[in-house]
């Protein structure tokens, strides 16, 4: 009969950035580790708060399953002598497997042990098992207490283990398990009994513990959107702050806060950050978006004495929104402008000036952009002024107490500056995107000066030989990369991956030409890399990768290209080109030009292969020039039976010098050609 395992790990409290990776890993493993010691099972799950870990498992079976399983040894001749008797080598392999020399059996060759293995009783294989569950946890960071070597994420201070109602005992950091957890640390009178895993839930909410997060998150949303509804307005609720309050709590109350209405005065992000990032409150904004004079906030316990915790919680953002104050205040007394004085006074990176350098590196930058991209003389213009203004905010007070707004604190000095709305934005898009998932920016000035400032970071980076390597990446240098190939694919844009890298060079002062050719490989390197993630995530096949990876300089062309040949494999005419492509690309690498002397050609084969080739590259470069990769490879199409044509009426490899020059020229051309949309070689023919 089956019965239902509780594991609980109780412990001081967790920080909550790690409770859902340590809950998803905790119930992943049980159940792969379940399933190795052939113990059969129902659901898996995990439940947790800041104080604890516990992993339910249903219907968990009594006994392992026995398995019967043959173990091929040594051969026949090995294992038998001339008078048919085992051998030592037969002995020792039946020895190994825990059966007699004379039970071995043969077939095809080979001597075979039939080995059996009862399953062991359920709780005697999770003795062993939950220790090791706990122990093999991988930890964000871990500590040791005591005079202990054990590790752990934080101190260990009660361990349930109960198989149905039974204790699975063992001793863990001097801690044993049992069957007593721990209620809420104020509300609840202290330790409690766990009868078994069904009762497990309703055990700890009689202790004022709701072990549930899903139950508990529930909670968390009503009772903020209830408190917001009473005073008129609607909980501004952020996900990731959403998820650190549900693990910063284990018995959730929702309570309102009221500030003084100057601050509203200040921009909305101003007053935002204080609240939510340092104070990890919830904004409440009106009917029309504008923001309240009002907070929420989640108590880590009942509804008792709500008014003295929202008096504390008052006077505290009080304080912080004075600060705001001051520090906006004090900035005003200059312009943006007049902050970037200042910035002679911050390095940028050692060896390479300092971050008012920078800005004027990323004005010239920017403007070279605009000029690739064929942006307007306005368009120019804002983008050269928000790189000039891009880092002024960093040195202001604002930006250096609330670091997390810059950016956000240039955009609205900015405006108030008069600057106009599209530098405004640009400065503060220029960050974009600050983390995974985050927007990429949205206007031409943004784009420009988010370009020019992650690939002067990129080029600045590596002339210092800081490239990084493995999981090191101390300048979140990928982080930029995949933002820059995001904002070139998603606006669309043509930019030479080349150039822009050779203007930063130019800027940075890196003259040495053979350090500005492995400039241009390393940085190539590094986004091709970023650029076939991208693919990946796009669902573009990794052999339709690689097969446009080889050029990435334009790198919006990389993307149209691939999902191009990626639609074109699934037509029925397709295959057979590719397999004429590929033909002609192996013998072209053999060529030593791809110049062609049409006065040399001695078959028919040769000249309609090249009137093809002619018509072929005509039709391709309107093609080409408007990015019509669909339409290209339907005119290369074209090129597969005067291909085939071409190998079976003539031998390429002739002994006369000359014309096997020529004849691997005009295969080089055509693969030069169809290069410019992909090599066609990589793809994998199914």
């Amino acid at each position: 009969m089956s019965k239902d395992l509780l594991l609980e790990i109780g412990t001081e409290e967790i920080p909550a950035h790690a409770m859902p990776g340590l809950l998803q890993e905790l119930g992943e493993r049980a159940e792969k580790a379940l399933g190795e010691l052939r113990l059969a099972h129902g659901g898996v799950r995990t439940l947790g708060t800041p104080r604890r870990l516990a992993l339910i498992v249903e219907g968990l079976a009594e006994k392992q399953a026995d398995v019967a399983e043959e173990k091929r040894g040594p051969s026949v001749q090995v294992a038998f002598d001339a008078a048919g008797k085992p051998t030592k080598a037969a002995e020792g392999f039946a020895r190994g497997q825990g059966v007699k020399a004379e039970d071995l059996v043969t077939r095809d060759g080979y001597v075979y042990a039939l080995v059996q293995e009862t399953g062991e009783p359920a709780e005697k294989v999770l003795e062993r098992l939950l220790p090791e569950l706990i122990c093999d946890l991988p930890l964000p960071n871990s500590m040791r207490w005591g005079d202990l070597d054990f590790r752990f994420i934080r101190p260990l201070r009660w361990l349930v283990a109960l198989y149905g109602e039974e204790v699975v005992p063992f001793e863990l950091a001097r801690v044993k398990s049992g069957n007593t957890s721990r209620g809420h640390r104020f509300l609840s009178t202290g330790d409690f009994t766990i009868q078994d895993a069904a009762h497990y839930e309703e055990a700890c909410e009689e202790a004022f513990v709701i072990v549930d997060p899903a139950r508990r998150k529930a909670l968390i949303e009503q009772g903020l959107a209830e408190e917001a509804k009473a005073h008129g307005g609607t909980a501004e609720i952020t996900p990731d702050l959403l998820e650190e309050v549900l693990y910063l709590v284990e018995y959730p109350t929702a309570l309102a806060g009221r500030f003084e209405e100057k601050y509203l005065a200040l921009p909305p992000e101003a007053v935002i950050t204080p609240m939510r990032d340092h104070q990890r409150y919830f904004p409440v904004k009106a009917a029309d978006g504008s923001l309240m004079p009002l907070f929420l906030t989640v108590r880590n316990g009942g509804a008792e004495y709500l008014q003295t915790v929202q008096h504390g919680n008052e006077r505290v953002l009080r304080a912080r929104l004075a600060d705001a104050q001051f520090f906006f205040d004090e900035d005003r007394k200059k312009s943006l402008e007049e902050h970037l004085e200042k910035l002679k006074t911050v390095v940028f990176q050692e060896g390479l000036g300092t971050l008012y350098d920078k800005s004027l590196r990323l004005e010239e930058l920017a403007g070279r952009i605009a000029d690739a991209l064929g942006a307007s003389a306005a368009e120019k213009k804002a983008a050269q002024r928000a790189a000039k203004l891009a880092k002024a905010d960093l040195v202001t007070g604002m930006v250096m107490e609330f670091t997390e707004l810059q950016g956000v604190m240039g955009k609205e000095y900015a405006r108030l500056d008069g600057e106009g709305e599209e530098v405004a934005l640009a400065v503060d898009e220029h960050y974009m995107p600050r983390f995974a998932g985050d927007e990429l920016p949205q206007t031409k000035a943004g784009i420009i000066v988010s370009l020019a400032d992650k690939m002067d970071n990129i080029v600045a980076t590596f002339s210092r030989g800081l490239i990084p390597t493995g999981s090191q990446d101390p300048f979140a240098l990928r982080r930029q990369a995949l933002g820059l190939v995001n904002s070139i694919i998603k606006a669309e844009l043509s930019l030479s991956l080349v150039d822009l890298v050779s203007w930063a060079m130019d800027l940075l002062a890196l003259t040495e030409v053979k350090a500005r050719e492995k400039m241009q490989t390393d940085v190539a390197d590094f986004m091709r890399l970023r650029l076939k993630n991208v693919l990946g995530e796009a669902g573009i096949r990794y052999d339709v990768a690689d097969a446009v990876l080889g050029d990435i300089d334009d790198i919006g062309r990389v993307m149209l290209a691939a999902k191009a040949v990626q639609e074109q494999l699934s037509a029925p005419d397709t295959a057979k080109a590719v397999q004429s492509f590929v033909r002609a690309a192996n013998l072209a690498a053999k060529a030593e030009t791809a110049e062609i002397d049409e006065s040399l050609f001695e078959t028919d084969e040769e000249r309609e292969l090249m009137k093809a080739y002619t018509s072929a590259k005509s039709a391709a470069e309107s093609l080409l020039e408007a990015h019509d990769y669909v339409g290209a490879i339907d005119d290369f199409k074209d090129l597969a039976d005067p291909i085939d044509a071409f190998f079976d009426g003539v031998m390429v490899m002739a002994d006369d010098v000359a014309v096997r020059r020529n004849r691997l020229a005009l295969l080089k051309a055509i693969d030069n050609l169809l290069l410019q949309v992909a090599d066609f070689s990589k793809i994998v023919q199914g």
